[in-house]
Formats: C-alpha cells, sequence, structure tokens
C-alpha cells in the first residue's frame, strides 16, 4: 500500500516520534511505500529511516509557514514549543490550514490508499476531514488525551474529525477505555495494538557488580515525568551507593529547575543531555535500574527498551506501566503508588512527604537487590518483551489498516 504518515510535531524526537519511525522501518520491511507530512521548527529538517526526503512535506514553524514556534503534544517538550491552550483563535484556523494544504498537496503526487496520523487531535481531525474517503487509522499517544483534557475549547475542532476515523490504535486497555469516555467513540472501532522496541538496538547485557548501583532515567525533563521529585530523592541516597544517569533535555521553567536540582547532586549524577538512540541503548546496557516517576503516561516506550537492556525498573504505578509490566516479579519492578492527582499530571501538594518516602523506599529496595545479584533473570526479561518486538506490533497494526480499507469497501 501507499501510506501517508501524518504527525503534528517533530518526527525524530519524544516518544510518538520514536514510535513513528519503527513504524516506517516496519511498513518498508512489509513491502508498503511510505510518504510523511509532520510539523518541523523551521530549518529543522529530520533524516530518518524509512523514508527519503523527496517522500515528506513539512509544515515548518518559527519563521516558516507559520510565524510562531510550534505547540507540542506535551506542554513540556525537549525542543523549543508552545502550547495548545495559548494560541489564539486565528492561529488555530492557520494551524490547520497549513496541514490541510500539505495533505492536499501529497493527495495529488502520492496515490494513497491509507492514512495513519498520530494523536486523536486537530491534526487527526483535519486529515480526516481532508481525506474523507481514504481509509485512516490514528495511533494515541495519551498527550492527545491530556491535550483534550486541559483544552476544552478547542473539542469541537477535534472531536467531529476524530469520530470519523476507521480504526484507533490504542496503546493499552486502559487507554482505550478513556478513549471512549472522552471522545464518544464506538469500542468497537479501537484496537489495542501495544507498543514496541527495537530488539535490534536495545539488547540484553550482563550487569557489573563493582561500584556504585547505576540508576537512569531518560525522557523530557520536566514535572509531569516527576524529574523534580525524582532528582530531590535522589539527594537523600547515599553517595556509596547509587550514581544517577540523568538523560533527555527539557526547556523554559521546568528544565531549567530540574537542572539545577541536578547540578545540586554534584558528582552523584551525570547529567548527559539528549542522546541518540544508539548511546541510549548502549548506556542502557551499563545501568542497573531504570526509573520512571512519570505521573502521566499511555504505554510507555522506554520501559520495554530498558527491560530488554538488562535493567530492573521502578516506575510509578500508572495503569499503563502496570499493563506492560504484567505478571513481573518484585525483583525486576517495583511500582510507587500514586495519590488521586490534584490535576492531570501532578499530585497535590500535601500527598509529597508520603510519595518521597515511597519513591525512596522503591530506589532503595532496588539497589539492595543489585548489590545480591547484579543481573535480573533473562527469562522473565523474556517473557515480558517477547510480546512487544515491533514485527508483531506492526502485523498488529495491518491488521487494522485491512478493517479500516473493509469500512470503505461498496
Amino acid at each position: 500500500m501507499n501510506i501517508l504518515h501524518v504527525i503534528s510535531q517533530h518526527p525524530a524526537s519524544t516518544g510518538s516520534g520514536i514510535y513513528l519511525q519503527n513504524l516506517l522501518r516496519q511498513a518498508v520491511a512489509a513491502g508498503h511505500r511510505n510518504f510523511l507530512v509532520a510539523g518541523i521548527t523551521a530549518g529543522a529538517i529530520p533524516v530518518l529511516d524509512g523514508i527519503d526526503g523527496l517522500s515528506c512535506r513539512f509544515v515548518a514553524f518559527d519563521g516558516g509557514d507559520l510565524e510562531f514556534v510550534i505547540p507540542g503534544m506535551s506542554d513540556v517538550m525537549p525542543y523549543a514549543s508552545s502550547c495548545f491552550s495559548e494560541l489564539t483563535a486565528n492561529e488555530i484556523i492557520r494551524y490547520q490550514r497549513v496541514f490541510a494544504e500539505r495533505i492536499n498537496e501529497v493527495a495529488h503526487s502520492f496515490a494513497i490508499d491509507m492514512v495513519h496520523s498520530h494523536h486523536l487531535w486537530l491534526v487527526s481531525a483535519v486529515a480526516r476531514r481532508t481525506l474523507p474517503d481514504v481509509p485512516m487509522v490514528t495511533s494515541c499517544h495519551s498527550t492527545d488525551l491530556r491535550q483534550f483534557v486541559k483544552c476544552p475549547h478547542l473539542r469541537d475542532k477535534v472531536l467531529g474529525g476524530c469520530r470519523k476515523i476507521d480504526r484507533i490504535l490504542a496503546l493499552s486497555t486502559g487507554q482505550a477505555d478513556q478513549i471512549v469516555s472522552l471522545y464518544g467513540i464506538d469500542p468497537e472501532r479501537i484496537d489495542v495494538i501495544g507498543s514496541g522496541f527495537d530488539d535490534h538496538l536495545f539488547t540484553f547485557s550482563e550487569k557489573t557488580g563493582q561500584g556504585p548501583v547505576q540508576l537512569l532515567y531518560a525522557g523530557k525533563l520536566s514535572y509531569a515525568k516527576g524529574v523534580d521529585w525524582l532528582l530531590r530523592v535522589c539527594a537523600g541516597l547515599d553517595v556509596d551507593d547509587a550514581h544517577l544517569h540523568l538523560v533527555g533535555a527539557g526547556f523554559g521553567e521546568e528544565g531549567e529547575r530540574c537542572l539545577d536540582l541536578a547540578r545540586r547532586l554534584g558528582k552523584r549524577v551525570t547529567v548527559h543531555g539528549t542522546l541518540s538512540q544508539p548511546q541510549l541503548a548502549e548506556l542502557m546496557r551499563r545501568c542497573h535500574v531504570f526509573i520512571l516517576p512519570s505521573f502521566y503516561e499511555g504505554l510507555p516506550l522506554v520501559l520495554l527498551e530498558a527491560l530488554a537492556s538488562g535493567c530492573r525498573i521502578v516506575t510509578t504505578a500508572l495503569p499503563g506501566c502496570r499493563e506492560l509490566l504484567a505478571g513481573a516479579a518484585a525483583d525486576l519492578a517495583a511500582f510507587v503508588d500514586l495519590p488521586a492527582m490534584a490535576t492531570i499530571d501532578r499530585p497535590d501538594p500535601g500527598d509529597w512527604n508520603k510519595l518521597d518516602g515511597r519513591l525512596e523506599g522503591s530506589i532503595r529496595d532496588m539497589v539492595r537487590r543489585v548489590a545480591v545479584s547484579p543481573t535480573p533473570s533473562l527469562q522473565e526479561i523474556t517473557a515480558i518483551i517477547g510480546r512487544a518486538k515491533w514485527g508483531l506490533v506492526f502485523s498488529r497494526i495491518e491488521a487494522a489498516y485491512t478493517r479500516a480499507r473493509h469500512r470503505h469497501q461498496p
């Protein structure tokens, strides 16, 4: 098939971008042809696997097609971004119009058999309205659900188009339930696909028992990801017991606050900044424990990557994290229970003391486990990650493509 992929933000950054790149590779391997429409910052042309520059069309922000900074699906992105909640009505209209123009341009030069968009948000609704007669599927990544809650004034621009998408691809059963509740989409049109990881890149490694236990966080440096919380807790850990590696970028006040907290840890933390996927894979193979202190997630791909690399896991007990690690024994994964959130991605200030104790206790327990046995059970890891290899995930996506095409047959 000729597949048009559509994403509103940088296609080489964040979890949805990594998901997209794996999707492009799998589609080529299966004999499909890819075309991409994506949002970028003016001048920041990405180089992507599975597609060449001639098969890409971009909407350029911050001095290109649109003068304002590209809005991110998260309010804090690993590059300069704006927030949908802050865009004016005129900016939203022009945003929709330019994406529609790009999609129309592609339709005149590329015989589209399938549209695969990302995020149940504005651009997916635009794609559905622009190409109403082409089979279409959309991958939900959870940040779209967060925007839906935070931007009620934009829902009327989202719902009509998104409700007409043929198949919705959910990361987990919990996410599928949220989609039904928020968007009023028939559950029969939702396929629980899960998430995949690159098992050729992220590979198992035996861990050394010498020196301090190596802890790792990788992701955006933001409050919603719990990075400030993690750094405060790590300040109370014994210097000789553990060393934290911090991977990722953050912009604005939140990013600066996280970096300031990291500086206060001195030699107990290594701040890596943004790493390529091969660089992250190499670091994961050297680390013992991966920590995801996030307050809001879908089905975090990075947990699969860390597991495949032989890391034990400490993560918040979000539904997607529990579903991903279902069946994991206490020696492999620790879940930090969260209270009810004061906002969609932040706890009540009165809950911080008990949250600090829970996270610190989980980290200390994993440090002790590593001291006894540096490498976790490969057999247990294999049982969990075996269902999440990209080949299997893409076979489920192709089945959704088939169901989407059936809806358009006379």
